[in-house]
């Protein structure tokens, strides 16, 4: 098995977590945050949704400027996240699909203008900035939705809310 297979693989199955819980997004509260601070429920949504599509970047160019970005938030309905989210798993899984082992091997640089934030092979990059990225924000997420009293999915084991 490729690295890219056993990524791809673990991958998925994080995806149909992060898809539970986004199904769970209550509509009427997209605006609310816990803390001035914080993203906002429906930012928060929107940016698991978006999370996937950093791995094109990763595999198919040498570094991502942080500086140069004109990347604007958005913040998206219910639907449109569904929507996004799902787009962007199949994206993922097509970008990774046949990368062989060497090519995720050879560095990729994240830069904030003339300075090296990180410098890592493609798959630590892919781990770090995609899958525990994306569960590191479903944690995040999972608390949001619990000061709403939304039923929490079971993931890795029964939730409070739900069995296997």
């Amino acid at each position: 098995m490729s690295i890219a297979e056993a990524m791809i693989g673990e991958f998925s199955q994080e995806s149909i977590g992060t898809r539970k819980m986004l199904e769970r997004l209550p509509e009427d509260k997209l605006s609310w945050k816990p803390h001035e601070k914080s993203m906002t429920l429906g930012r928060l949504a929107t940016h698991l949704a978006e999370i996937p599509e950093w791995a094109e970047t990763i595999v198919n160019h040498e570094s991502f400027d942080m500086a140069a970005s004109d990347y604007k938030p958005k913040e998206f309905n219910k639907a449109e996240i569904l929507e996004l989210f799902d787009k962007n798993v199949e994206d993922f899984k097509k970008v990774l699909s046949g990368q062989p082992d060497e090519h995720l091997f050879r560095n990729w640089k994240l830069l904030m203008g003339n300075h090296v934030a990180v410098e890592m092979p493609r798959v630590a990059c892919l781990r770090a900035f995609v899958l525990s990225h994306g569960i590191h924000h479903r944690g995040q997420f999972s608390v949001y939705l619990r000061e709403h009293d939304v039923p929490l999915p079971a993931l890795y084991g029964p939730s409070a809310d739900e069995e296997m």
